[in-house]
């Protein structure tokens, strides 16, 4: 392997940022070699590309090959499709906070996580609550170049319909011009600006851990 490449690892890869960070890296001539892990195979083949494939949340038992220059941790559901709130949990909380550790095992510097705007660890809200959590527990035990990302409700296409969210993303669409100021935050934000602020995090130095959505959008357009 050529020395001056880089590898990364996708937790979430199969999902919708998750999947187009997936592409930017695969076409992105910085990286030789993807690692995704997922319960289920992307049916993509690329040269580039390595799949593991098991259970996440037992991410420990994939420690020998859990190694690479940085990770990005796309994982992530919602109320809908997870309402038990204990699987909620494992996914938002413990798999995130899994991968930190590896992180910290094989010598991983870089891992950038998607959290969301509203995460707060003393929220009465359950999910936001969860989120908060997961951002604590990473920042007290991650990698010296840790970055979390807080986006406002993200755009783009989707497999499966949420209707909630389909009408809260066209309300969005209408009045995100009128969102201006400290209000820019709550602007909807795609999923690719999520996708290549993420890459170019890895890549540069910044001089927040937390980045909200407004943010994210402006390390993407002054790159």
């Amino acid at each position: 392997m050529d020395g001056s490449k880089k590898s990364a690892i996708i937790l979430g890869a199969t999902g919708l940022t998750g999947g187009l960070l997936l592409d930017e890296l695969l076409r992105d001539h910085r990286y030789d070699r993807i690692k995704i892990f997922s319960r289920s195979a992307s049916k993509i083949n690329h040269p580039k590309l390595e799949e593991y494939i098991g259970d996440l949340f037992s991410l420990s038992n994939f420690k020998s090959y859990f190694k690479a220059d940085e990770v990005y941790c796309c994982i992530g559901t919602t109320k809908s499709k997870t309402p038990d709130k204990e699987l909620y949990r494992k996914i938002d909380l413990g798999i995130p906070v899994a991968a930190a550790q590896l992180c910290l095992e094989n010598e991983i510097d870089t891992f950038i996580v998607i959290s969301a705007l509203g995460a707060n660890v003393k929220s009465a809200v359950f999910y936001n609550r969860i989120k908060g959590e997961m951002e604590e527990a990473v920042l007290a035990q991650g990698p010296a170049h840790t970055y979390i990302l807080q986006p406002s409700i993200i755009g783009g296409k989707r497999d499966e319909k949420r209707v909630g969210e389909w009408i809260a993303k066209k309300l969005f669409s209408v009045f995100n011009m009128l969102l201006q100021g400290p209000l820019k935050k709550y602007r909807a934000i795609h999923p690719m600006t999520i996708a290549q602020a993420m890459i170019w995090l890895a890549n540069n130095s910044y001089p927040k851990g937390r980045i909200v959505s407004d943010e994210i959008v402006n390390i993407v357009a002054y790159d």
